[in-house]
């Protein structure tokens, strides 16, 4: 670190300039053409296959396999909500709707909005949404104050996290259909009417192609694998780190770090969480690319080992048990008072 960088800036603009200096701002426009073409390309192969198998057991595979690409969409859509593809609103928000609503039946807008909640104030009770006790609680203190749902379900909430995933992809699914039933959406019309095309092409696939019992099966398997899928995404990333509360006196630098865990791993991982595994430089720098974050991370590491500022990076397992553990303890008053 120069002379120039240690007196001028605060700890975030020095790491902000070392990062733009390496170039990992710069768009990909190559990366995402050839990503948006993959995802897009095997999305309609699942597709086809279906077509073409018609009323057979192997739909179920087709099921599994859509769950998956299904996951690679929102990811997509996730990358589009951050800029990270165009820097445009008007492409960008097309594309994402195009994806989020159209392709998956989730609702662009509403999850744009929740998620730039979250990024502004992760992991804190008051602020962020993925926080909300709706039917967990990630606190004690939210354990205490907790009534029906989460007051029933958090006692052993550690033990049912992995069975309630398979439910979050009608959640995902219902979540739009509310926020489109309100006024505020942007773009309130064009989301309803994409996300109405989406369950009509997608149930009369379903109703014309397979027997009655076969297309319930498919649905069933279909959206409970997509979301475990979803949630095996995002669960690593800030369950079980610390949560916050009240006015906080931590900088942007620290609020991110401290609130965010890194998974490691390689191609596959990458791909299978889009990146996110570097959840620490990606809300750090959330519009730079996603190929670009694992450039980012020893930069990074190194900024925050010469600030005394702890970094954490596990395994995927060890990510899952830290997550569940902090559900069984953030539940423990409940199971007092049973």
């Amino acid at each position: 670190m120069t002379t120039t960088e240690n007196q001028v800036g605060s700890d975030f603009a020095r790491l902000s300039h070392r990062i733009s200096a390496a170039g990992l701002m710069k768009r990909r426009p190559g990366y995402y053409t050839a990503r948006i073409g993959l995802v897009a390309g095997l999305f309609a192969a699942g597709w086809v296959a279906f077509a073409l198998l018609g009323d057979s057991w192997w739909q179920l595979a087709v099921a599994a396999f859509m769950a998956v690409m299904f996951g690679q969409v929102a990811l997509l859509s996730h990358d589009l909500a951050h800029k990270q593809v165009f820097r445009r609103r008007r492409p960008t928000e097309i594309a994402g709707m195009l994806a989020g609503n159209l392709g998956i039946g989730m609702s662009y807008g509403w999850w744009m909005d929740k998620h730039t909640r979250h990024h502004a104030n992760p992991n804190h009770e008051e602020l962020d949404p993925d926080v909300d006790p709706d039917i967990l609680v990630w606190s004690k203190d939210q354990a205490r104050a907790s009534r029906g749902v989460p007051r029933f379900i958090g006692r052993y909430q550690a033990f049912l996290f992995f069975p309630l995933l398979t439910l979050e992809g009608l959640n995902l699914h219902w979540s739009g259909i509310r926020a489109v039933r309100k006024p505020g959406l942007r773009r309130r019309e064009t989301e309803a009417a994409l996300l109405a095309a989406h369950f009509v092409l997608y149930f009369s696939a379903l109703l014309t192609v397979l027997s009655p019992g076969m297309a319930l099966l498919f649905f069933a398997v279909h959206q409970g694998l997509w979301g475990v899928y979803m949630g095996s995404i995002f669960a690593p990333n800030h369950k079980g780190m610390p949560t916050l509360t009240g006015r906080t006196e931590l900088d942007f630098l620290r609020k991110q770090v401290l609130t965010s865990r890194n998974v490691r791993g390689g191609l596959v991982t990458d791909v299978a969480l889009g990146g996110l595994n570097y959840q620490i430089e990606h809300h750090l720098f959330p519009s730079m690319p996603s190929p670009h974050l694992r450039r980012a991370q020893p930069i990074v590491r190194a900024h925050c080992a010469e600030l005394g500022i702890p970094y954490l990076q596990t395994s995927l397992v060890e990510s899952y048990r830290q997550a569940l553990t902090h559900l069984h303890e953030a539940g423990a008053p409940l199971r007092k008072r049973s």
